[in-house]
């Protein structure tokens, strides 16, 4: 893949050309308090005892968008792990585009060095490159999906509204395990990396570190431009034809897009950019970052499609610790 987006030097001062929307902040949350007002308490079933050792694994079920039941995992490290006995924190973990939670083997990492991590599935995906558990609007289970146009012509019914409220309330539950008092940092690579953004805009400094590698839903408006693989690629063909939509779905796009929302972020984050990335351009990754005004970095491979380098996993420990260890949350509101 080519060099196709702007120079770096350009990439670094590079900002979104979307107008936010009017009122922003009480539309998401009205969204947010919505889901709270259905919401149920988080419920835990222990996953197989003693297949992994003293890591304790749970399956969990808490309320998202509209107080629908949301699969995830709950893993907890064992005690005598270093790191075990730190003051109690979660890291909250999204998931990539078609994916789900998988099997609790593939989270095992952060549990394995002290820290416990509650693994949101994604609603209506899981069917593609690992399996899920949850459905969408009334669907039986995962599925083997598109879902960037599913509501699109509304802010209101749009997929990603839903899959947004979901992060943001999959971070009350992780809280509500954890503990009040318990530092909390959100991740994911993709599509789990724009939903990490966004939860972090959502929750504000009850978050104590970010990481989004090459986040997806970032300058939504510009990606579906340029982007020459999916799924950005599901809007222009879906307005291809639907050509009198085109006004509607573009706002609707606005509401979701965390470029904008990333303006909200005040815990220390971690970003990762691929300059031959073919799924989310390096522009519109810069558009989140370029936004950010709390303490960032951002991790720049030169010649990466959407993968991220192994020795990338090293950093986002450091970062991870550093910043678990030094936050000062505040308790929620």
């Amino acid at each position: 893949m080519p060099w196709y987006d702007l120079p770096l030097e350009q990439l670094r001062d590079y900002r979104t050309a979307t107008r936010e929307p009017a009122g922003l902040d009480g539309w998401w949350a009205a969204r947010v308090a919505d889901a709270r007002d259905r919401a149920k308490p988080v419920t835990l079933t222990r996953h197989e005892p003693g297949l992994y050792g003293a890591v304790e694994v749970y399956d969990a079920e808490f309320s998202g968008a509209g107080g629908d039941r949301i699969r995830a995992w709950y893993i907890k490290p064992p005690e005598s792990t270093p790191g075990g006995g730190e003051a109690r924190t979660v890291t909250v973990t999204f998931i990539g585009y078609g994916g789900g939670r998988g099997a609790p083997a593939e989270h095992i990492l952060l549990p394995a060095i002290g820290y416990p991590v509650f693994v949101m599935d994604t609603r209506g995906q899981g069917g593609r490159w690992t399996f899920g558990a949850t459905g969408d609007a009334g669907s039986g289970g995962p599925e083997n999906s598109q879902v960037m146009t599913r509501g699109v012509t509304s802010p209101e019914t749009y997929y990603y509204t839903r899959l947004i409220t979901d992060a943001a309330l999959a971070v009350d539950a992780a809280a509500e395990l954890a503990g009040p008092d318990a530092k909390i940092s959100v991740r994911g690579h993709s599509q789990g990396g724009g939903l990490a953004l966004a939860a972090a805009a959502l929750h504000g400094d009850r978050i104590a570190a970010c990481q989004a590698d090459v986040p997806f839903l970032c300058d939504i408006q510009r990606a579906i431009t340029l982007a020459p693989n999916g799924p950005y690629i599901e809007i222009p063909q879906f307005l291809a034809h639907n050509v009198d939509l085109a006004d509607r779905v573009l706002d609707t796009l606005r509401y979701v897009d965390c470029a904008l929302l990333a303006r909200r972020v005040t815990a220390p984050t971690l970003m990762s950019a691929s300059l031959m990335d073919p799924i989310c351009p390096p522009s519109t990754v810069f558009a989140a970052y370029n936004e950010i005004t709390a303490e960032k970095e951002i991790v720049v491979n030169p010649y990466t499609t959407h993968e991220v380098a192994h020795g990338h996993s090293e950093r986002l420990i450091r970062h991870l610790r550093e910043h678990l260890l030094r936050a000062r949350c505040a308790r929620p509101a």
